[in-house]
């Protein structure tokens, strides 16, 4: 599908399309850049890519795709760096999981000539760094593409091919929607998981011993998402503040209702909530977006 694609940063996200794209022929020519010498030489020792660069101007020329795959802080220094080594044609996308931002801040600093079609695949773990891919972490999981209305549809229908080919069940989105969905479906999540975990940490009456030891399901699942990339997740939310507030706003006026229903004894409102809410897990096993095993019946 293409000759040569570049990715710029190799964690979970990078590693993954790597092994995927090769595994199903996808590219003939992997060139991966990271920052540091030591990770670039594990991407290496894992056979990743085909070529191997610290500077991502470097990697990038006659590539005919580029995905940005580190923390979207990084995405304006490395694009302004990269920027003039682009081939005439290419598409550059990325897979951070805020759209209206990138566009915002990488528009300006595209060439004309250059396709930019942003993109968020729906899939991760809680692990990160080169080691931690592998070539289905795609499959079955929705992938978002946020082109502007003016670029080239032959681009997207090729951005488009090239994520279904590595698995995805792939939409056009607009940005801000897209923002605004994965507000309430991941970022604010996290935020609930990171926030529970930093409380039984800091609970004065219970030791972390006894949090560490006594873990039921529920929170063993919250620290599951909490483990996940600090530094990613720092930007996310800075870059997705307004969408995260309003959802934010809105689960704790229904944390509040719950509360009171607590506070009150009124158990047929309990019930009511629990109903509803196990139904909408069942639809998203139907829906083939979760199994009945922790993280999709992988061992680690």
């Amino acid at each position: 599908m293409f000759n040569k694609i570049a990715l710029i940063g190799i964690g979970l996200i990078g590693s993954s399309i790597a092994l995927a794209a090769r595994q199903k022929g996808l590219a003939k020519n992997i060139a991966i850049s990271t920052r540091k010498q030591q990770t670039l030489d594990k991407a290496k020792s894992l056979n990743l890519g085909d070529e191997y660069f610290l500077d991502a101007k470097e990697a990038v020329k006659d590539a005919d795709l580029i995905i940005l795959c580190t923390p979207i802080g990084t995405f304006e220094n490395i694009v302004k760096n990269i920027a003039p080594s682009l081939k005439q044609g290419a598409i550059l996308s990325d897979v951070g999981s805020v759209k209206g931002h990138v566009q915002k801040i990488l528009s300006p600093l595209i060439p004309k000539e250059i396709h930019f079609i942003p993109a968020h695949p729906m899939a991760g773990t809680e692990y990160s760094g080169p080691e931690a891919g592998f070539s289905s972490l795609f499959e079955g999981r929705g992938c978002m593409l946020t082109p502007s209305e003016k670029q080239d549809k032959s681009a997207i229908k090729l951005l488009s091919d090239f994520w279904q080919g590595l698995g995805s069940n792939v939409e056009i989105m607009d940005a801000e929607h897209h923002d605004l969905v994965v507000a309430i479906t991941s970022h604010v999540p996290h935020l609930i998981a990171y926030n529970i975990v930093g409380t039984a940490s800091d609970l004065e009456g219970v030791s972390k011993s006894e949090v560490i030891k006594y873990s039921a399901g529920g929170f063993r699942d919250f620290t599951r998402i909490a483990a996940s990339d600090p530094i990613m997740w720092r930007d996310v939310f800075l870059t997705n503040r307004n969408a995260v507030l309003e959802m934010l706003e809105k689960f704790l006026g229904d944390l509040d209702e719950l509360k009171s229903a607590v506070d009150r004894g009124d158990g047929d409102a309990l019930e009511e909530l629990f109903t509803r809410t196990r139904a909408i897990r069942r639809s998203i096993i139907e829906a083939g977006q979760e199994i009945d095993m922790a993280d999709f019946g992988r061992e680690k």
